[in-house]
């Protein structure tokens, strides 16, 4: 059985810096794209970030982009690098995989086969 283990959640101020980790055991996943989601109180789960299977392509939040940098060090972890942290960001943070491209977008999370359990990111203000 797979599983997604994320890590690197925490409290940081406005204008700070985290880093999430998500680590795949069970199975190799170097043909799967992975990447992150997030879900903050009364809102949807929305997509951050999702990077191809050897790495190559990368796609971002446009609220995101220049602050979010997405990384794979391995078939099995992916990291989520985050810079210039805002309040807006805090949310549960989720990393995903799947073997297509297709679905990494605030609809397409539904049909994402293989989730982890979440990473509480907080920005204070």
């Amino acid at each position: 059985q797979v599983q997604l283990v994320e890590s690197g959640g925490g409290l940081v101020q406005a204008g700070g810096s985290l880093r999430l980790s998500c680590a795949a055991s069970g199975r190799k996943l170097n043909n799967f794209v992975m990447g992150w989601f997030r879900l903050a109180p009364g809102k949807e789960r929305e997509f951050v970030a999702s990077i191809s299977w050897d790495g190559g392509s990368t796609h971002y939040r446009d609220s995101v982009m220049g602050r979010f940098t997405i990384s794979r060090d391995n078939g099995n972890t992916v990291t989520l690098q985050m810079r210039n942290l805002k309040p807006e960001d805090t949310a549960v943070y989720y990393c995903a995989a799947d073997r297509f491209g297709s679905n990494w977008s605030d609809e397409g999370y539904r049909y994402l086969e293989l989730w982890g359990e979440g990473t509480l990111v907080t920005v204070s203000s």
